[in-house]
């Protein structure tokens, strides 16, 4: 197969042997190394994405937000129109929502529940990128893609955030993981539809879960234009997506066009929901201004490391993929290219947004990883990397150690000592790197981001979390009022009313009362 030369072509001089080139090795696919393969990666993202799960409250701006709108399900039974601080919330669809209500109603922890969707949604999405280069490509390349997808920095940093983007690039990548399934791995039209279903739930989600659809659009010319694949011909089933897309947002958006039917303040929310946070904050967004480049100069070169990093060996093996009519590659590669293009577009712009295409990216560099991760040079990088990471790290204790000053408005600001986190994170990551060295670069890279990452969830969390949650002030407030008093706000945010443990009068809140100069909202 021309996928097949390109990944074996031109590979260059064998090195020894490393413990993730050796775990990359075994040809064998059968159920039980599938398993393997899953239960390894899951564990993997589990020490990336979930240390620390459990010991902070939701923090601003977006969170806390969140998190109310989700209490306030629970405790009215309205899940169809979200409500935060009394106010109507027009921002954003329900879904999520939806998720962390469950979430924690299901854990009994606001402290767990919060946080989880996000997770399961990384876990998700580093399966679905396996899964989807297993059967196109093999285990070995299947592996590699999913490990570093898990190295990146910005997928793994927002699975540790309530955010809606991570669940958003969980949808993204099942809906691209489904046409993929049908028009170059099929047919399999099951796959396509769940696709546009997945899509679906994408745009009552955020908005811009349409997006995996334009993949259709570069598949459609490489089929035109004669290139491989199964399904060349999807005009009709693609009607059939489009419906079943549509009743799959019917679901909620029928039921809340009959809710806000009476007027009024629901009007109001039916009328921003359907143009205001849709149309107008793309063409028109009143906050999150960045310059055109923003996403190529200020993200993808630092927020997409390491993968970005290992673009001046994909780069050529790509080229060589197009010219051997590699259809799974280049549309992939064109779906990265359509989510830059599109967010680029927009004057608003958030480096969070462009999340989705990320697992494509991987995806996509995936046959060729397990070449580049055995070779000297891709391995001196990784290494690179990780030494790089821990020198911050030791540097900037040595520098608070020193500096007391820094140090001492640290504390009063957040209630943390940096110096002996810093020590820590430091002192790990350097015993990491003389443990496996240049050979295992890459797995060196891994260690020290886990103990960083550790290190971050595990003494960082605690200890500002009072400060950064708001706990602290109202608990200030609360030993004010002697616990009886009676209370009332005007124009509190977020994170006061939900740390607010007695009832009170509300007179608005932030965001009814900064609506024009918000900006901090996702």
């Amino acid at each position: 197969m021309a996928a097949e030369a390109a990944a074996s072509a031109s590979r260059p001089p064998a090195t020894t042997p490393g413990l993730l080139e050796r775990c990359l090795r075994s040809g064998r696919s059968s159920p039980r190394d599938v398993l393997l393969d899953v239960l390894l990666l899951v564990a993997l993202a589990l020490v990336l994405m979930a240390t620390g799960l459990g010991l902070r409250d939701p923090w601003p701006a977006d969170e806390p937000r969140f998190a109310l709108i989700a209490q306030d399900m629970l405790r009215s039974g309205d899940w169809l129109i979200p409500r935060v601080g009394g106010d109507l919330y027009a921002d954003k669809p329900p879904v999520f929502f939806w998720l962390l209500a469950s979430a924690m109603a299901l854990t009994g922890s606001m402290r767990v529940g919060f946080l989880l969707p996000s997770l399961l949604a990384g876990i998700g999405t580093v399966l679905l990128v396996y899964d989807l280069v297993r059967r196109a490509r093999g285990r070995e390349a299947a592996l590699a893609g999913a490990f570093m997808l898990l190295l990146t920095f910005q997928f793994v940093w927002q699975a540790r955030q309530a955010q809606i983007d991570g669940v958003l690039c969980f949808l993204t990548t099942l809906s691209l993981y489904g046409l993929l399934r049908h028009v170059v791995l099929g047919p399999a039209p099951g796959w396509f539809l769940a696709g546009w279903v997945a899509a679906g739930i994408g745009v009552i989600t955020k908005g811009v879960g349409f997006l995996p659809l334009l993949a259709l659009l570069p598949f459609a010319f490489l089929a035109w234009r004669g290139w491989p694949a199964a399904a060349p011909r999807i005009g009709g089933l693609s009607l059939a997506g489009l419906a079943v897309m549509l009743v799959t947002i019917g679901l909620w958006f029928v039921p809340m066009l009959v809710a806000t039917s009476a007027g009024g303040a629901l009007l109001d929310y039916r009328n921003e929901i359907l143009f205001k946070q849709t149309v107008t904050r793309y063409a028109d967004a009143w906050h999150h201004h960045e310059p055109i480049h923003y996403y190529f100069t200020q993200i993808v070169p630092i927020f997409w490391l390491p993968l970005v990093v290992l673009l001046p060996w994909l780069v050529p093996r790509w080229r060589k993929a197009f010219r051997e009519r590699d259809t799974l590659t280049a549309v992939l590669l064109a779906w990265v290219a359509i989510v830059l293009a599109f967010f680029t577009l927009s004057s608003g712009k958030r480096g969070l947004y462009v999340l989705p295409a990320v697992p494509a990216l991987a995806a996509a560099a995936a046959p060729w990883l397990p070449e580049l991760l055995r070779s000297a040079w891709p391995r001196r990088v990784g290494f690179g990397l990780a030494t790089t990471l821990v020198t911050i790290l030791v540097l900037a204790a040595i520098y608070f150690a020193v500096d007391s000053e820094a140090a001492g408005r640290l504390f009063d600001d957040f209630g943390l000592h940096p110096v002996l986190p810093l020590a820590i994170a430091g002192v790990g990551g350097g015993a990491a790197l003389a443990l496996l060295r240049v050979r295992d670069g890459w797995l060196a890279y891994a260690a020290v981001l886990a103990v960083a990452l550790a290190t971050t969830g595990f003494v960082i969390y605690p200890r500002i979390d009072a400060v950064r949650s708001g706990r602290a002030i109202m608990e200030r407030l609360e030993q004010a009022s002697a616990g009886h008093a009676e209370l009332a706000l005007v124009g509190p945010k977020e994170q006061y009313l939900l740390e607010l443990r007695r009832p009170s009068w509300n007179f608005g809140h932030a965001r009814w009362r900064e609506r024009d100069a918000e900006s901090a909202d996702a």
